[in-house]
């Protein structure tokens, strides 16, 4: 069980890491998730990993899904950030 508490808390840091590259204030990124994420419920699941750092277990429970689905959301999700932002 361990391992895969491991797991999850190693993908924290690299989120992070993505979002300090880009020099982007919490507020920014919110903006950008409310341009370019058009799915409602997608947006919140964003915000509350990207800007609040919650971790998927935690926002699986509060959205009522499975964690492997709120994680295909945010990586899919984040994905199209980074791209968009790129591309500016």
């Amino acid at each position: 069980m361990q391992g895969v508490r491991r797991n999850r808390d190693a993908e924290k840091p690299q989120e992070e890491e993505r979002m300090t590259e880009l020099d982007l204030s919490v507020s920014e990124i919110s903006a950008l998730i409310d341009e370019w994420i058009l799915n409602e419920k997608h947006r919140a699941i964003l915000k509350r990993r990207l800007c609040d750092h919650i971790l998927f277990d935690n926002l699986a429970e509060e959205f009522d899904m499975s964690v492997r689905q709120t994680k295909r959301i945010v990586y899919k999700g984040q994905d199209k950030l980074f791209s968009k932002i790129n591309k500016a």
